[in-house]
């Protein structure tokens, strides 16, 4: 603890001194951060945040106030990393409304033309560029990655409680990520390649694209896909009223998303009547894509 830290008449000594011996701190609150944010967030940007806190921390510290060292520090190092993720994080909500422009698009679309449309049809519909879709897309679905791992599509600083869950959450959290490894099982058998080689194997577009014979921008269409289709079949599992219908009512493609949905409450209903966890329910895409 650095309250026991022996004192030195040299200010510049101390001032190191003070440093050096809560540097583990920081290693701590990064450690436990990592734990409940993006893969993507970065660990070293984390940690350099913190040591600047510190030492900004030990620059500031007045030991008359009678505030340990480590307490004062902890609050400043843990301000800095929560300031640090706010400014990764708005780009995902930046992502997030670009996300939610180009779903209604598409859905406008699909409903209007009886299929799903093109990312050309959905440029000219935006006013945009195909490339500046693709390049759209492309920052939607790493921003969804969080969501194929079973979590929140909620701000960071949400993602950063100040408690541990409770045990109604951490069940329905489980069954959240039953229902999507399952929703991924049962998806078209090439949507289910990209999502399982994307995401989970974290293949190069381009490479998915030439085992499938088909053109990146194909393929970025096919994950914008996969990823309503994914979100949809959670939705009709968990909140029904929230799945966006689809096409002309009984049209064909109504029909092949409820043929979907139903197929995906089937092998939920199977893998509750074997008690299956998480982790078996989604061993078959782990597997391939590994």
């Amino acid at each position: 603890m650095t309250e026991h830290i022996p004192p030195s008449d040299d200010p510049r000594v101390a001032h190191e001194l003070l440093i050096t011996s809560t540097m583990p701190l920081v290693g701590h609150i990064v450690r436990e951060t990592m734990g409940r944010v993006p893969s993507h967030v970065s660990r070293d940007d984390l940690t350099s945040a913190g040591l600047t806190a510190l030492v900004q921390a030990a620059k500031a510290y007045d030991a008359e106030r009678g505030v340990p060292f480590e307490r004062y520090a902890a609050t400043r190092i843990r301000g800095a990393i929560l300031d640090e993720l706010r400014s990764v994080d708005w780009a995902s909500r930046s992502v997030r409304r670009r996300a939610r422009d180009l779903e209604e698009t598409r859905t406008r679309l699909t409903s209007a033309l009886g299929r799903t449309p093109s990312v050309a049809e959905v440029a000219s519909a935006l006013g945009m560029s195909v490339e500046e879709v693709a390049a759209n897309e492309d920052d939607v679905a790493r921003a969804q990655i969080l969501s194929l791992h079973g979590a929140t599509t909620a701000s960071l600083d949400e993602l950063i409680p100040t408690r541990a869950p409770s045990p109604e959450a951490l069940l329905e959290h489980q069954e959240k990520l039953v229902y999507l490894a399952e929703a991924i099982e049962e998806l078209p058998e090439r949507l289910r390649i990209v999502v399982q080689d994307y995401f989970f194997a974290e293949r190069p577009m381009a490479d998915i694209a030439a085992e499938l014979g088909v053109t990146d921008s194909r393929i970025s269409q096919m994950r914008a896909e996969a990823l309503v289709l994914l979100r949809d079949a959670l939705n009709s599992q968990l909140e029904p009223s929230l799945v966006q219908p689809v096409g002309k009512e009984g049209g064909c493609a109504s029909r092949r998303r409820e043929s979907y949905f139903a197929a995906v409450a089937a092998r939920h209903a199977e893998s509750a009547r074997r008690g299956l966890t998480v982790v078996e329910a989604s061993r078959g895409q782990y597997d391939e894509a590994g």
